[in-house]
């Protein structure tokens, strides 16, 4: 096996597309949206001869707490291969990284990927030297989906009944309505909806130019789309929908608080599931999960009971991983530690 850099769009998306288990944070777009936002990449491929076995992108990570290469819901490997294959790619990965880590004085590899929650994966990660990481990167580590092959009227029967009755009413409500954009124009009015909720949440929202960029980026190959849910005129919801790989994610989402009696979010969940199925989706990605049951008071309890009651399932992976390459990596260990306490997750 080698590994060799990608430069190539369509050898990297093609790969992607035979490959079930997936998100855009390995797509080639999110490369070039990580490029515009001023990050260094790498686009690495694992080869057996000619045939490519895996794909990584691999991004620089500048923070003040210190600077890590990450792979965000990667590395990608072939499906079919066995699980010691797996483990040699990881292997070669790692050999590979440690030495462009040094260069690019960065004191840990953070991969946040897409194997199943089960002791087998997570032992292949322990035994190649990585430890699990003090908190969850950006990319979700559980989330819940939805198949929606099948016809519109199933995924209703399906549907939680609150959910069904909630969708139907606000449908009739005449002074409500859904509107989708692939206007850049609407990048402010989602940004202006977002900084309201920011207030009001405390949290400190995506810039203007990450916004910007993403959309951007995604929407010259038709990939991205702006639902906004309008009450008499005023935008009061919106989301922001990534359709890459025959999956439809619902990536970013922000609601006004005192419209919320309305349920008009419901509305619009439903018109993007709709949306991605004539789009020919098979699968609907509701981008983040956690056990409301489990834990209770964590800040996306609520958000995913209103995403379970469309239907669906979970999907757990293990957790974020870090494999340090230098001391410099306690200091990030240590102030992500508190984050983690104090944020309450």
């Amino acid at each position: 096996m080698q590994i060799r850099e990608i430069t190539d769009k369509n050898i990297w998306e093609g790969f992607l597309q035979s490959c079930i288990t997936k998100t855009f944070l390995q797509s080639w777009n999110w490369g070039e949206f990580n490029i515009k936002m001023g990050s260094k990449i790498w686009r690495l491929g694992v080869y057996n001869n000619e045939k490519l076995m895996a794909v990584t992108l691999v991004i620089k990570v500048l923070a003040k707490r210190g600077t890590f290469l990450f792979i965000p819901h990667g590395p990608i490997i072939d499906e079919s291969l066995l699980l010691k294959d797996k483990k040699a790619i990881l292997e070669l990965l790692i050999f590979q990284l440690k030495d462009t880590a040094k260069s690019e004085n960065a004191s840990f590899l953070r991969v946040s990927p897409l194997f199943f929650d089960n002791e087998e994966n997570t032992n292949v990660f322990a035994d190649v030297g990585f430890k699990p990481a003090p908190m969850h990167a950006s990319a979700y580590e559980a989330t819940w989906k939805l198949d929606i092959f099948p016809a519109s009227i199933d995924l209703l029967h399906n549907m939680r009944k609150t959910t069904r009755y909630l969708i139907k009413k606000v449908s009739e409500n005449p002074d409500v309505v859904i509107e989708k954009s692939v206007n850049q124009k609407d990048i402010e009015i989602y940004q202006k909806l977002t900084r309201e909720v920011s207030k009001r949440q405390k949290f400190i929202p995506f810039s203007n130019e990450h916004i910007k960029n993403e959309f951007e980026i995604f929407n010259k190959d038709g990939e991205a789309l702006f639902l906004f849910g309008k009450y008499k005129g005023e935008v009061v919801a919106g989301a922001l929908i990534i359709f890459w790989g025959g999956v439809a994610f619902y990536h970013q989402a922000a609601s006004l608080g005192k419209f919320s009696k309305l349920s008009i979010p419901y509305l619009l969940q439903w018109e993007a599931i709709k949306e991605a199925e004539n789009r020919g989706c098979k699968v609907y990605d509701f981008w983040g999960f956690t056990d409301p049951e489990k834990y209770s008071k964590h800040p996306w309890a609520g958000p995913t009971l209103f995403k379970m009651g469309f239907g669906g399932y979970k999907e757990e992976y293990i957790k974020t991983q870090d494999y340090i390459i230098s001391s410099g990596y306690w200091i990030n260990y240590f102030i992500e530690t508190m984050r983690k306490k104090m944020r309450g997750l």
